[in-house]
């Protein structure tokens, strides 16, 4: 078996007009396809992520669980973007109000990073990748 790359990555919102929001409006995520399943009172909305074919399902159910922050649990840690600019990026967040950490540096790869939270406190990570 050969694995390609990642196709899409699920998440499941308490909020579904918050998350949409959030994820088309203000990190401009492309809208693919919006259903709602009445069976399952459930939305899913199928996002691109910039001009790939990657995507993100955004899930809405009836009253989930919250998820566990500390310590951090087994499972997905966090979700990580490439920018070209990390700096206007940031600049772009905490223009749309969202609260973003300092910028940091991998002492291994030297890429610059950050981290900051969708409307579910979903850690999300942009990386600036060196040279």
């Amino acid at each position: 078996m050969e694995l390609n790359r990642i196709h899409h990555v699920a998440i499941i919102c308490s909020n579904y007009e918050r998350s949409k929001h959030f994820y088309v409006d203000l990190l401009g995520m492309t809208i693919v396809n919006e259903t709602y399943r009445a069976e399952r009172d459930s939305y899913k909305l199928d996002l691109r992520i910039g001009e790939t074919e990657q995507q993100i399902e955004l899930f809405s159910f009836p009253n989930p669980p919250m998820r566990v922050n500390r310590p951090e649990a087994r499972g997905l840690r966090h979700l990580a973007f490439v920018v070209e600019n990390m700096d206007q990026s940031v600049k772009e967040l905490e223009s749309k109000g969202i609260s973003v950490e300092p910028v940091r540096i991998d002492p291994i790869t030297g890429d610059r990073y950050t981290f900051f939270a969708d409307p579910d406190g979903l850690p999300l990570e942009l990386v600036e990748q060196a040279g």
